[in-house]
């Protein structure tokens, strides 16, 4: 099981005993802030243990709910927009207001990691949102596996999310052109 310092802390009683549990070999310190019971833990593990109140987002939430087959080179960390810079060459941060922040977020599963991510309908908003900051065919692929699962997809959120965007037209005219 992986945590991060305070949890181990407040688990084991005190600062010492966590020092003692990494020099004995029954806790392995993978990283400054970052403890677990196994010395080989998943990056995605590390990256949201670290980072507990960031949500999955873009490339890295597109690849996650299979909708495209790019590894990311970055981990995509959504916060909000008053939250300290993230200073970690894996992550790239995206701040974003507070009304937004929350809207879809779910939990998902990945092996040894369990994260927030936004579900598919809110990805789909995003992928419209940030349209002209992606590559143009990285955009048609995933657009394209949207297409593939619109029967799945609530269409009913998908419009409640872009409602609540600004440029919500914009939005909502690229749904109804590209995607619906």
């Amino acid at each position: 099981m992986i945590r991060n310092y305070p949890e181990c802390v407040n688990e084991m009683g005190t600062a010492y005993e966590v020092k003692k549990a990494v020099e004995s070999g029954k806790l392995y310190r993978i990283e400054k802030g970052v403890y677990a019971d196994t010395p080989s833990i998943s990056t995605l593990a590390i990256i949201t243990t670290k980072y507990p109140n960031a949500i999955i987002t873009l490339d890295t939430a597109f690849y996650y709910h299979n909708l495209t087959d790019v590894i990311p080179e970055h981990y995509y960390l959504a916060t909000r927009s008053s939250a300290r810079g993230i200073r970690d060459k894996r992550v790239k941060q995206i701040f974003i207001k507070d009304d937004f922040l929350n809207q879809g977020v779910v939990t998902m599963k990945r092996r040894d990691a369990e994260f927030k991510v936004y579900d598919r309908e809110r990805m789909l908003i995003e992928l419209i949102r940030f349209k002209n900051k992606l590559p143009y065919d990285y955009y048609k692929e995933i657009l394209n596996n949207y297409r593939s699962l619109l029967y799945e997809l609530d269409i009913e959120r998908v419009q409640e999310y872009a409602a609540t965007f600004p440029k919500s037209k914009t939005i909502t005219e690229i749904l109804d052109r590209e995607v619906f």
